[in-house]
């Protein structure tokens, strides 16, 4: 379950944990982003990493001062492997349930991306997770006093999930969002050119991050939002918070746009 599978380097970098804002804290690497709420009744942690990361995460949650063993569930964003390649070994040593969409759930029992995926061609398997289930679009988690909202935004893979909720200091709340990567990225013969509807699906998931109310971004991959900067401007002691941004999903919406625009003028060259 924890054989590794080769990636980026910055995906296995070690990072601190640390806490975001409120109950919130980030447990993941220098390129991929892990979350962990304590939601004063148990813990959920979303997304799963790879598996050679898993030692490390799990660390990182008991450097906080929590236990593994109380990660009740397990929210993923995508079944690519270096966001769900963990998630089969996590869910085993805390015993959490892995949640995502319908979709992606079925990509993660069978440890393989969904046949229409666009990048499908050459995405590595990854340790089924036998116990992931779907929830709808709009449907909650509930635990202690978090509720975390599925929100789906498919385009980057088919099943690809965000995740809000409110987490707080003190009297003062703020909106968090979970936002799955929006990259236009493709493998093989697939281009979004031939294929408009993945192009306009990935469009209206753009526009809905953008939408959605939002005082704390984190993208799935840090530095595609720049949170790998406020990381280490947060490690540092940066006051304000670095994370507190309610323009941060418009920019990275408009970013994503950019990106995908990039890759449809480079397919009709």
């Amino acid at each position: 379950m924890t054989q590794p599978i080769p990636g980026n380097a910055d995906w296995v970098k070690p990072q601190a944990p640390l806490r975001l804002y409120g109950d919130t804290y980030f447990v993941g690497t220098g390129g991929l982003s892990l979350v962990l709420i304590d939601t004063g009744d148990g813990l959920i942690l979303i997304d799963g990493a790879l598996p050679q990361t898993v030692a490390a995460t799990e660390a990182s949650v008991r450097r906080l001062g929590f236990r593994v063993e109380d990660i009740r569930y397990i929210l993923n964003t995508e079944a690519h492997y270096d966001h769900s390649g963990g998630l089969a070994a996590l869910s085993r040593d805390s015993g959490a349930e892995v949640i995502t969409s319908p979709i992606g759930a079925a990509a993660l029992r069978t440890g393989r991306v969904d046949a229409h995926d666009p990048q499908a061609a050459n995405i590595p398997e990854h340790p089924p997770v036998p116990n992931a289930r779907g929830i709808g679009d709009g449907e909650t988690v509930r635990l202690g006093n978090t509720v975390v909202t599925a929100v789906f935004t498919p385009g980057h893979t088919p099943g690809s999930v965000s995740w809000t909720w409110k987490t707080c200091e003190g009297e003062t709340c703020v909106d968090v969002v979970f936002a799955s990567s929006l990259n236009a990225v493709a493998n093989g013969t697939f281009t979004y050119t031939a294929h408009p509807e993945v192009t306009a699906t990935l469009r209206a998931s753009i526009d809905r991050v953008e939408a959605l109310p939002c005082d704390l971004l984190i993208s799935a991959h840090p530095d595609n939002s720049g949170g790998d900067v406020k990381i280490a401007a947060l490690q540092a002691g940066a006051t304000p918070n670095p994370f507190l941004d309610p323009s941060a999903c418009r920019a990275y919406a408009d970013r994503a746009r950019g990106r995908l625009q990039t890759r449809l003028d480079a397919e009709a060259r």
